[in-house]
């Protein structure tokens, strides 16, 4: 599936690839300012790719169409997921991690990172993704299909570090359910770095910073 998208480069010949992957109703410009404050120049030269999701009808919304990588059929505890549009959207992200390849960027020197939606479709993709990636980044999301992920989760990325922050505020994904999510990754023994913040369902200069290490830590 052909997707839009915005890149940015910190240099020449990029040495590593961060695909940043945003919330519902936004797009790929919504991370910018995020991308250009990180300070990887450690890693050398980094390839930014930021995807605008499909726009599809999303149920809560009143079908009101708007760019999303899967509907959301409900808010609260409701256990149902749209399975469809979390796979269709996962090929999206193997997609452009294939690409990278192409472009001589190995999976091993490409993270993935999203908020909320994409915080899901991160983990989702990197989780089951057949090559070990560098790393996988979910700010304020969750797990989706949680009881599929033992079985569908890919060998090759039994230990791939994950970073995840969440506000403690949060009001449209509970900090309860990050933290029910950061459990389960940890009982299949998942290296996870939790950071808690007192903010809503955004991002912090804290976490900025936060973040930045870490990418340093798994780009080096």
């Amino acid at each position: 599936m052909a997707v839009e998208l915005i890149e940015l480069q910190s240099g020449d010949a990029p040495a590593a690839t961060i695909i940043v992957l945003h919330g519902l109703g936004a797009d790929g410009n919504d991370f910018v300012p995020v991308c250009q404050s990180l300070e990887l120049a450690g890693v050398g030269p980094v390839r930014f790719v930021l995807p605008h999701a499909p726009i599809r009808p999303v149920t809560i919304n009143g079908g009101y169409r708007m760019r999303a990588w899967y509907d959301i059929l409900s808010l609260g505890t409701d256990p149902r997921e749209d399975e469809q549009g979390l796979r269709e959207s996962q090929e999206i992200v193997e997609a452009l991690i294939e690409r990278e390849q192409e472009r001589g960027i190995e999976p091993s020197r490409v993270v993935l990172m999203g908020f909320s939606q994409g915080c899901a479709m991160a983990l989702l993709t990197g989780l089951r993704y057949g090559e070990r990636l560098a790393g996988i980044v979910g700010l304020s999301g969750y797990l989706p299909l949680a009881d599929a992920t033992p079985d569908e989760r890919s060998e090759d990325n039994a230990g791939v570090p994950i970073f995840l922050a969440h506000g403690s505020h949060d009001p449209i994904v509970s900090i309860d359910r990050a933290l029910a999510s950061r459990d389960i990754l940890m009982t299949m023994g998942y290296p996870v770095e939790w950071h808690e913040y007192p903010m809503e369902h955004e991002v912090c200069a804290e976490q900025v910073a936060d973040l930045d290490r870490w990418l340093n830590g798994v780009l080096r």
